[in-house]
């Protein structure tokens, strides 16, 4: 067994280090073996953070929605973490480096922060996982080092229900944003993502079928949304087909489908508060105030998930005709300014 060439290893620590392995033979091990052994494990526990983080996210892709192709899982760390604490290998990290790199954003960027901290907590378990000596606990002790957030949650401004008409009798250009925002309104069910990545073949007759992993919350392909379409929602889709491209009815410019950002840009533009998610305020209020609607219904048009998991598994009913007239109802009090 070799201990080391003479110009790194002195005479003095080659005699310790024989003594040492001579000890592990007397206890009838291998001393080879538990060399190899000791390597293996230096060699884990220098696993540096960001290649742990980016393995932990290949494995969990299959769980994210498109796979997390939009980033929304990594950038967390990528754009907060990783930059201070993506080399240091992940079993040197302790929960005060954690505390110091998250403190600038703790409460300026709530959210973000306490995000950043859930991934790490999930990136430890998979360093675990991988049998690198990690303490589990160091993201819940940073938690407890950073304290309670100072942050109140920002709701999406949203438009009373009485002033949509008029906002929406305004979209009468027939450009790909005002349609686009005309049929936000008028299929008030999807958010945005859905509605810009909308295609002809989802749409049969007076039903549009978004697909499961576009809808938030929603896997699997028993989960797809049945929106109903009503008469104005029909007519937006067909002046929309003057622009179709590659199936798509809201194309961008150059490529590909218009951003998250475009109706949001026009609205500000405008001078309004509101903002396009905040049409689904719009529609629940009146749906409380004014239509009297029936609170499953109401909630299923929103494509929100109501009562407990037992519950839902016994529930086969998406209420799409009480929706469908619910749904002419808004649709007509939207277009009223029009006629």
């Amino acid at each position: 067994m070799g201990l080391g060439s003479l110009p790194h290893v002195s005479l003095k620590e080659a005699r310790l280090n024989a003594d040492m392995w001579r000890a592990v033979a007397r206890e009838g091990k291998d001393p080879i073996k538990v060399r190899q052994r000791q390597r293996r494990q230096a060699e884990r526990d220098l696993h540096i953070l960001q290649d742990v983080a980016r393995d932990c996210f290949e494995t969990r892709k299959a769980e994210l929605k498109g796979d997390g192709t939009a980033g929304r899982w990594f950038s967390p760390l990528e754009l907060h973490v990783l930059p201070k604490l993506g080399r240091v290998p992940i079993a040197e990290i302790d929960q005060h480096d954690i505390r110091s790199t998250l403190a600038p954003i703790w409460h300026a960027k709530a959210a973000t922060a306490k995000k950043a901290l859930e991934r790490l907590n999930v990136c430890f378990r998979h360093a675990a996982a991988l049998d690198l000596n990690v303490d589990l606990q160091v993201p819940d002790k940073a938690k407890a080092l950073l304290g309670a957030q100072r942050h109140k949650v920002q709701h999406t401004p949203f438009m009373p229900w009485q002033e949509v008409p008029a906002f929406y009798a305004s979209l009468n250009q027939g450009t790909v944003t005002h349609l686009a925002l005309r049929l936000l309104i008028l299929t008030i069910g999807t958010r945005s993502s859905p509605l810009r990545y909308i295609r002809s073949d989802q749409i049969d007759g007076d039903v549009w079928t978004v697909p499961a992993d576009q809808m938030k919350g929603r896997r699997g392909a028993e989960q797809n949304f049945r929106v109903p379409l009503s008469r104005q929602a029909q007519e937006v889709i067909s002046q929309a087909r003057a622009y179709e491209r590659d199936g798509y009815l809201f194309p961008n410019v150059r490529k590909g489908v218009i951003s998250d950002a475009t109706m949001s840009r026009y609205m500000e533009r405008r001078g309004l508060d509101a903002r396009p998610h905040g049409f689904r305020s719009s529609f629940r209020t009146w749906c409380s105030e004014e239509a009297d609607a029936p609170w499953e219904v109401a909630e299923a048009c929103l494509a929100h998930n109501t009562g407990g998991k037992v519950e839902r598994s016994y529930k086969r009913t998406d209420y799409l005709e009480q929706r469908r007239e619910l749904m002419q109802r808004w649709a007509d009090l939207v277009s009223a300014e029009e006629i």
